[in-house]
């Protein structure tokens, strides 16, 4: 792959570092600007804007590929769901599948839920990571009838607090959907969705699991591999 840095004048250390503040923590593009300037890195807040759309996807989009070429995600029990997301006044859906280990592994925005949006969500899913093992849903009708389709309605399975995984996996993105003051378009928001839900599997470290040694070893880790991408 040919050099992404080479037009650019700043370091690829200082556009990676921006792109992890702005898409991994909930803050707004000023804040971020002015975290760096307190750092000594003089940018302007549109700077940070076009780094994380030129970057942004494309680290998340190598993060991913890492993830599919090692299997580090599980076909044993997906949890699926989706929430509502207000751009210009309308209503879209964003659609989420997680693992059994809250790992995100799709996300995928529409303006319905309808059979024919979740059908597809399904097999974008799927087309990645193959066929799971058993699925837990919500009530939602399009659920089972897009699982009839594909011929998986066998291995789905329903429950008022069984989903708590995927509901819970929502949280970091309504965080961060805040302090970006919503979004403008259906594109923006499956282009943020899916680098963000990217960039929480790699950091997610699960730090309430481990002990303090582990968790600072797993850290070094990931910030090390992070600074690696598009080297």
């Amino acid at each position: 792959m040919k050099n992404p840095f080479r037009y650019f004048n700043s370091s690829p250390e200082i556009i990676r570092l921006t792109v992890m503040m702005y898409i991994r923590y909930p803050l707004s593009l000023r804040q971020v600007e002015d975290l760096l300037f307190e750092r000594g890195i003089d940018i302007c807040h549109e700077t940070v804007r076009f780094w994380w759309n030129r970057f942004g996807p494309m680290f998340a989009a190598e993060i991913r590929k890492r993830r599919v070429d090692h299997r580090s995600y599980s076909n044993w029990r997906w949890h699926l769901d989706e929430v509502f997301v207000r751009i210009n006044g309308e209503t879209h859906y964003l659609w989420r599948a997680v693992d059994h280990e809250g790992e995100v592994l799709e996300v995928f925005a529409t303006k319905r839920r309808d059979r024919k949006a979740a059908l597809k969500f399904l097999r974008r899913a799927m087309k990645r990571y193959g066929r799971p093992h058993l699925v837990v849903t919500d009530r939602l009708r399009s659920y089972r009838a897009a699982m009839v389709k594909i011929g998986n309605a066998a291995n789905q399975t329903c429950g008022r607090w069984l989903n708590n995984r995927a509901e819970n996996s929502h949280q970091p993105f309504r965080r961060r959907e805040g302090a970006m003051a919503k979004f403008r378009d259906i594109k923006t928001l499956q282009k943020f969705a899916a680098a963000h839900a990217s960039v929480q599997n790699h950091f997610n470290l699960n730090r309430h699991l481990n002990r303090r040694d582990v968790f600072k070893q797993s850290r070094s880790a990931a910030l090390a591999e992070w600074r690696q991408l598009a080297a």
